[in-house]
């Protein structure tokens, strides 16, 4: 955390104990906007370190297009198309970059499996069924930037 943060974070917990004196309960209700106040920054702090690589097909099905949708480069991509057995690698997305892989022939459906590692050297997972004749199946509860590490699978 940075200096001016934690001594904000300092004054509103000494306020905050000082109002214990004025009323508990106006001292307690410091306290919760302080406990507030750290959450969101914690998560401020941790939402600003996670690519989220999405793989799709192509209009015409004769590519997978890779999307870095995070707030961070991902390095070391690893991509491999199942049923097909192609495999590929990148260098790097950075934030919001496509990348778009061609095939010779057009696919009905196929499984993407993407791996890659962020800046600090974390490796990820994510697999991806991809159809030419469904529907995309973005997630309508997913969070808008990638935090928490977001439903991931062990």
């Amino acid at each position: 955390m940075e200096k001016n943060k934690k001594i904000l974070l300092v004054a509103l917990l000494i306020i905050s104990l000082a109002l214990f004196l004025y009323n508990i309960y106006v001292g307690l209700m410091a306290l919760i906007l302080f406990a507030a106040l750290i959450m969101s920054i914690k998560i401020a702090e941790t939402s600003s370190e996670h690519p989220d690589i999405e793989a799709r097909l192509s209009d015409d099905a004769k590519g997978i297009e890779l999307r870095n949708r995070g707030n961070a480069p991902a390095f070391n991509i690893h991509v491999a198309v199942v049923p097909i057995n192609i495999e590929f690698d990148i260098p790097s997305l950075k934030e919001e970059e496509e990348y778009l892989y061609s095939f010779e022939a057009m696919i009905e459906e196929a499984k993407v499996v993407v791996t890659f590692e962020n800046e600090r050297g974390l490796r990820d997972s994510e697999s991806f069924i991809v159809s030419a004749l469904a529907r995309d199946e973005d997630d309508f509860l997913k969070p808008v930037f990638p935090m928490f590490g977001w439903k991931k699978k062990k």
